[in-house]
């Protein structure tokens, strides 16, 4: 599915671009139009509540912070002059914030939080990962979260702040030698990794995890888990499948020259992977017939030169899902095995009706909407075992349409999935919601605030009230195993297997 993995860096591509076609500022202004000096002026405006009629002025730094002993490296204001030319080409009605369903948008604003401070009294967020930054099209943002406020930033220069209450990570680019050290002791250090384990596996090792104090990944037991990331709600999975068994019979037993299809898909351009899921396809392939699309394993192209573009293959193009949706079965395997990571190789078969043979999260179970959705790789012997339970049910549609029965009225009887959806506050392509990214971010702002409070009263009580304890990341917020043989034994993995 064509989520987002790293959200708006195509629209700042595009302001980029668009940027340096722009008019200077001063030109601007000369014909009366705002330029940045106006955009300070309203910078200190509160956000209007979610009750008001007008949403809230851009956010901009607005002023020295007496205590931190860097006012001076300060930006006067959070938009850059081509910035601020652009704000003047956005449309009346539609501010950057509620373009892009930015955490400062007044919907997302909660009914407990009644902060009035000042952008200038907040503390800060700083995203230390130059390549994530969940606003457009500036450097700093103003979060009016469920409970309290914040400033979001990108600026590196206020890394010493005293304001500077947290760094987010993005897991994916974190490496130690990189990290902002000395290390702070007022500040906590927030990481963000939905991505695959294989993209940095010293996230993965007690001492890695254990340098952030709050943490945002697949395992359900990270503090702001993302699990279900790429499930965009339940009618996803209930959706009725876009052919009848009958049809994909038919394709089924056509000859190969016409058009004839194998029971069984495998579609992957990623070879090579920790999981060793080409190596396991391979030895599958001697006892089943599997259709492989894409790079790896390849035996057959896809019907069109537009379909043979990964980039197609990588999305929810109505092209690919149509055609993808005529076959029986997907090889669902991911690239590297760790509990509760999920993707669309898992969900996406189940959209289109087909039935998944399932390598990936061992607690996969826990999260299907019925006990009998999924084949797993895991539950047979050896490939040849698998072949033959899928020959089974190739030859026995009852028995095949089982697997799809929690497409009926009343075929979901997961409480545990069900529960876990309607619990999620934040949305996948639902502009209704906050995505997970703003989401985390407003998590992380509770947190430092509730944290900043607590402190000022343990001072205030002269340690009558205790001062708050830390929190630090905990080795079941990521905790991937090692890479293992796709089957059979070590011994048998080629020596030059980088894995």
């Amino acid at each position: 599915m064509a989520f987002l993995r790293r959200p708006f860096s195509s629209l700042a591509l595009l302001a980029h671009c668009c940027f340096w076609a722009l008019p200077p500022v001063s030109a601007l202004q000369e014909r009366g139009r705002p330029g940045l000096a106006d955009f300070e002026r309203k910078g200190d405006r509160r956000p209007a509540s979610s009750e008001g009629n007008e949403p809230a002025g851009p956010s901009v730094w607005d002023g020295d912070d007496v205590d931190s002993g860097l006012s001076a490296e300060l930006p006067v204001g959070a938009f850059d002059e081509a910035a601020a030319a652009a704000s003047f080409f956005q449309p009346a009605e539609v501010t950057p914030g509620l373009l892009m369903g930015a955490a400062a948008a007044p919907s997302f604003r909660g009914p407990g939080n009644n902060d009035t401070r000042r952008n200038k009294e907040l503390p800060i967020l700083l995203w230390w990962s130059g390549s994530l930054f969940p606003h457009f099209p500036g450097d700093t943002e103003r979060l009016d979260c469920p409970r309290s406020s914040c400033l979001s930033t990108k600026n590196r220069r206020v890394r010493l702040q005293r304001r500077t209450r947290a760094l987010l990570f993005y897991g994916t680019d974190f490496r130690a030698y990189e990290a902002p050290l000395p290390r702070l002791p007022h500040q906590t250090w927030a990481l963000f990794h939905e991505e695959s384990p294989m993209n940095n596996y010293l996230l993965s090792h007690r001492p890695g995890i254990a340098l952030f104090n709050y943490t945002a990944t697949f395992r359900r037991e990270s503090d702001y888990p993302l699990s279900l990331q790429w499930l965009p709600d339940l009618a996803y999975l209930r959706r009725r499948p876009a052919f009848s068994l009958a049809e994909k019979e038919r394709w089924r037993r056509r000859p190969r020259r016409e058009g004839g299809l194998a029971p069984v898909l495998y579609a992957q351009s990623h070879c090579d992977v920790p999981s060793d899921r080409d190596r396991y396809v391979r030895e599958l392939m001697k006892y089943i017939p599997v259709d492989s699309y894409g790079k790896c394993l390849n035996n057959r192209e896809f019907p069109s030169m537009r379909l043979r573009d990964t980039s197609t293959a990588t999305t929810e193009d109505s092209e690919f899902m149509t055609f993808i949706s005529k076959y029986k079965f997907h090889l669902a395997m991911e690239n590297a095995i760790c509990h509760d990571y999920m993707t669309e190789k898992l969900w996406r078969p189940m959209h289109v009706g087909a039935v998944p043979i399932y390598r990936g999260s061992p607690s996969v179970r826990d999260w299907m909407p019925n006990d009998h959705s999924i084949i797993l790789i895991d539950d047979f012997e050896s490939p040849k075992e698998l072949a033959e339970y899928i020959d089974f049910l190739d030859r026995n549609p009852d028995e095949y349409l089982k697997y799809l029965e929690y497409k009926n009225p009343g075929g979901f009887t997961n409480q545990f999935l069900i529960d876990n959806m309607e619990r999620r506050e934040w949305g996948v392509n639902d502009m209704t919601l906050p995505n997970y990214l703003n989401g985390f971010e407003c998590f992380v702002c509770d947190r430092e605030n509730a944290r900043i409070n607590a402190e000022k009263d343990h001072k205030r009580t002269h340690g009558k009230l205790p001062a708050p304890e830390p929190h630090i990341a905990q080795f079941t917020h990521m905790g991937c195993p090692p890479p293992a043989p796709g089957y059979g034994n070590i011994e048998d993995i080629p020596a030059g297997d980088r894995y």
